[in-house]
Parts: structure tokens; sequence; C-alpha cells
């Protein structure tokens, strides 16, 4: 099938789940849990060929890490639908309601967008998690992951458009796009595609919103800094510190950067140094920061890189206005985070970083959609406009504006007959 024909049936699709109840989208939910947890097995072995295909090809380390999927990924996964679940329908929701005159009401709800165009990396995780939301949320959606995870996308999205379907969904309301060519084709499609969300680097999502007029959400680098100030608790900053580079180097939420204040550098940078090293993390620093710590020095690109590995970046600053200065330099607007007992400090932070995610005293690593308690994300949105950080199934929403009366006409208005009492409900 074409990609065209997949978006025409996309379309047609989207105006049925329009009104489908909440029961039926849980129903199709509660499908796709089940019969990923009885084709666990054949995942996993569609993964493990994937797996043994890109590393032969040379694929980079944190892609490979990204690209696995097992049993602790399936089940965070299948954790995160359970969750979606259990969480009140998002659809029909009254957002405001107004009497504009005497029997004459207006609302405003909540409704799906249409349909959707995913286009992501190497996380196969990342299919089932956009799949899930589209359910939950009522959107049709095209998706296309990478190459590399061709195996375990293709497989995934037989399970999940056979379960979905079988519960009651209409058929084509999810297609699985495989070549380039066809997401070249899904650019111009701006008759059937409402929204696109491309996850991928600062130069593919520009690329995307260069060469398409459809609506671009997108989710790109995460350049993210640790700040600790020089009232930082020490067994705080260094447990904050190992997690937010090492629990996981090959996410976008790991920090790249750690700045800390001239007066805690002479302290913390030697037990920063031996924590970070003994997690198995290769450090780069400015000179001041050598000045203190044996490390390799740190180049001017070092300061806008997303490394993805287990490498980071330090730099000394001289107070808090310095580091906010150079998070708004070089970060990405994704997740910042300040380790301070100085809650004036820690205030001002919070209110000055322009960032989706601004944190104290705690990981950048909690910057994610189930953990927000989203359920599920389709990403971390660094723009501004419609959704902004993890985005869950409100990020998947439109409204539509409906106004009930009993035979009223403009006409009565434009006439002095009448007048608008525009009384909130």
């Amino acid at each position: 099938m074409s990609i065209q024909s997949a978006a025409q049936r996309a379309k047609e699709a989207s105006r049925v789940l329009l009104s489908e109840p909440a029961e039926l989208r849980n129903r199709a939910l509660q499908a796709v849990r089940r019969a990923l947890e009885n084709n666990a097995e054949a995942v996993f072995a569609a993964n493990t060929e994937d797996l043994k295909r890109s590393e032969g090809e040379g694929l980079a380390l944190p892609l490979l890490k990204r690209l696995k999927f097992d049993a602790p990924k399936l089940r965070r996964t299948l954790e995160g639908i359970q969750a979606l679940e259990a969480m009140p329908d998002p659809l029909g929701r009254v957002l405001e309601k107004r009497e504009l005159d005497e029997n004459l009401v207006l609302s405003r709800r909540a409704c799906p967008i249409g349909v959707i165009g995913m286009i992501f990396e190497s996380r196969p995780d990342a299919l089932v998690q956009m799949a899930s939301l589209c359910i939950k949320s009522g959107n049709a959606v095209l998706l296309k992951g990478g190459r590399e995870a061709a195996e375990s996308n293709r497989l995934l999205g037989r399970i999940i458009g056979e379960a979905s379907v079988q519960a009651g969904l209409p058929a084509g309301w999810m297609h699985l796009a495989e070549t380039r060519e066809d997401v070249a084709q899904m650019l111009s499609l701006s008759s059937y595609i409402d929204l696109l969300i491309p996850r991928g680097s600062n130069g593919f999502v520009a690329h995307i919103m260069k060469n398409s007029s459809i609506p671009v959400l997108g989710h790109a680098d995460g350049v993210c800094h640790l700040y600790i100030d020089t009232a930082a608790d020490r067994d705080k900053a260094l447990r904050i510190a190992v997690d937010a580079k090492m629990q996981y180097p090959a996410v976008c939420n790991a920090i790249e950067t750690l700045l800390i204040h001239k007066e805690a550098a002479p302290k913390l940078l030697a037990p920063l140094q031996k924590a970070l090293e003994a997690a198995g993390c290769r450090l780069r620093g400015c000179e001041r920061t050598q000045s203190y710590i044996s490390i390799e020095a740190a180049a001017e690109e070092d300061w806008g890189a997303e490394y993805l590995d287990a490498i980071l970046a330090l730099k000394v600053v001289d107070s808090l206005d310095e580091a906010i200065a150079h998070i708004h330099r070089y970060g990405s607007g994704h997740t910042e985070a300040i380790v301070t007992e100085d809650e004036a400090v820690a205030e001002s932070f919070l209110n000055r970083v322009d960032a989706a995610d601004v944190f104290h005293n705690c990981s950048t690593r909690f910057a994610d959609g189930f953990v927000f308690g989203l359920g599920a994300e389709v990403g971390i949105s660094t723009s501004k406009i419609h959704a902004r950080g993890p985005v869950g199934v409100d990020g998947l929403l439109s409204f539509r504006w409906l106004l009930r009366g009993t035979g009223h006409v403009i006409a009565d208005y434009s006439e002095g007959k009448k007048s608008f009492t525009h009384r909130n409900l």
C-alpha cells in the first residue's frame, strides 16, 4: 500500500475514532497489552536480529542501547499501557463553558488532533508508546521507525494493529511506513496528516520543518545541565550527578555538562571525579576545573555536545548568573537542574531558566512521561507552542467549540435587539 493510500485510510479512520467511546479505546489498549505479553519471545527474537545486524553494520553504541528491547523495557512499556487504561477519558472534557445569551450556550471540548505522523529513531519501545497514546487520545497514526529496528518494528506494528482492530478500532487507524521515500512523501500529505512529530537531531527536525507545510512538534537534542551551587549538600550533589549522567547515558534527559560554583569547586570536584569515574564516566573540563583535578581538556564544541555516552563536560562558573547564561547559550531547552540548599537561589534558577523541564535537588532523569504520570510519551518537546516537555495524551489533543441555541440569529445582536450576557458557567 502506498503511503498516500495509507494516509487516506488513516484520515477516514480518524473520523470514526472521533466519536468512539472510552470503553472501546480502553478495551483496545488492554488487547494490545495482552498481545504483547503473549508474543514477548517473538518480539525479543526479532529485536535480537536487529541488534546483530546493526552491530555488524557499525551502529554507534548509544544507538545500540536504544535499539535493545528486552524484558525490563517491555515490562516498563506494559506498565505504561496499563497506566493509560486507568487514566480518565481525555476526550469530551469540557474545558470551558459560557452562556452567550439566554439558552445560547458555548462550550470548548477536548478532541483528537486527527492523524499524527510520527518519525522516530531506533527505539522499538517508542513505537508501542506512540501507538498506545494515539489509541487513548483517539488519533490515527502513521509510524516510521529507523531502518536499524526494522524487524522489531514490523512485528510490533503487526501485533498492535491486529489486536486493536480485533478489539473494535477501525481498520487503517495505524500504518507502519518502512522506507525513506515514505517519509519524503509524508511531508507533502497535508490533506491527510494533521501533525508531524519527528524525534531525532536538531538538523533532522529542522529538515522536516523546512520541507513540510504540516505543523511540526519537534523533539530534538537533549543538551542538559546540572548546576551545583555553593550551598549544595555534598551527598546530594554526588548522588544526583552520578544518576543524571550514568544511570542511562544514552538518553536525551541525561546531563552532558556539569556546572559548578567556584566556591564549591575546591571541596566537590575531587569527590565528583572519584564517583563519576568509578561509574565509568570520562570527564573533560575547563582550565579552572583542571586546576583542581586531572582530566582531559574540554574544547569549545564540548559545551554544546549531546554525547549520549559516558562522557561529561565540567565547567567552573563564578555565579548563578553565569551558570544560567551558559545554559541559555549552549543548552537545547530540554531539562536543567540545580543542587542547592539555598531556597532563594533555587527559586531564582527555577524561575529564570528557559527550558521545558527545570528541577531542584533531583536528577534530570526524572524528565519522562511515564515518571510524570502521563502513562507514556511520544517524546520530550523543546518547542514552546502547543506542547512542551514530556508529551503525553494531552499533547495529542485539540478542541472544538460547540454552540447550542434555540433559534438564535446574529442579526438580533447586530441590530441591537438583543445583547450578549457572556456569563461563565
